[in-house]
């Protein structure tokens, strides 16, 4: 079964994309087209990049990074769940994807996106331009989630409306066909 790495990018206390990733995990496990992995990067907590080599050459020195390296390596897809901030990507998305460089190559990336008006898109458009240039494969489906907060239940969880629903059943769909059609090219190195 392919395996599905779902980055929760937000590290910021008190966040809201922890139950934004909650409730995607849940659906992308009961999808049933995946092996769901989980790095939130809060708790990953990796250092702004401290590699002294490139990440091209693969000459890592931090226990850090050849630990993250295999994760996206065990990697065929990823779900990145990410707010915006100020019209891009959160910090900790851009330095978590700078510290590698083949390790992304050739597998499909989806965003569940979540904000306020913009639904955290224009940070979803911005990640796309890195992974594009990493060799990933940016799907255009995508969880798209406006006015986040009004989805919050008391208890501080997400309840997701059919819309949702069905944006991340066919988000999860189109990363199994397109992992699936990039294999090929992953295996060959």
């Amino acid at each position: 079964m392919p395996q599905l790495l779902v980055v929760i990018a937000s590290t910021r206390p008190g966040r809201v994309g922890l139950p934004v990733s909650e409730w995607f995990i849940a659906h992308a496990r009961d999808h049933g087209g995946f092996d769901v992995d989980v790095a939130d990067l809060a708790q990953l907590d990796l250092p702004l990049l401290d590699e002294p080599n490139h990440p091209r050459l693969r000459q890592y020195t931090k226990q850090h990074t050849h630990d993250w390296s295999a994760r996206v390596e065990a990697a065929d897809a990823f779900a990145f769940v990410s707010p915006e901030y100020n019209y891009g990507p959160t910090a900790a998305l851009i330095n978590a994807l700078s510290y590698l460089h083949h390790e992304w190559r050739y597998k499909a990336a989806g965003f569940v996106s979540y904000g306020r008006v913009s639904a955290g898109t224009r940070g979803a458009q911005v990640a796309k331009q890195i992974v594009t240039t990493l060799k990933m494969f940016a799907i255009p489906e995508a969880v798209s989630i406006p006015f986040v907060q009004q989805f919050l239940d008391d208890e501080g969880r997400i309840q997701p409306n059919e819309i949702m629903v069905s944006a991340a059943t066919a988000m999860l769909d189109e990363l199994l066909r397109v992992q699936d059609a990039l294999r090929p090219l992953r295996a060959g190195g």
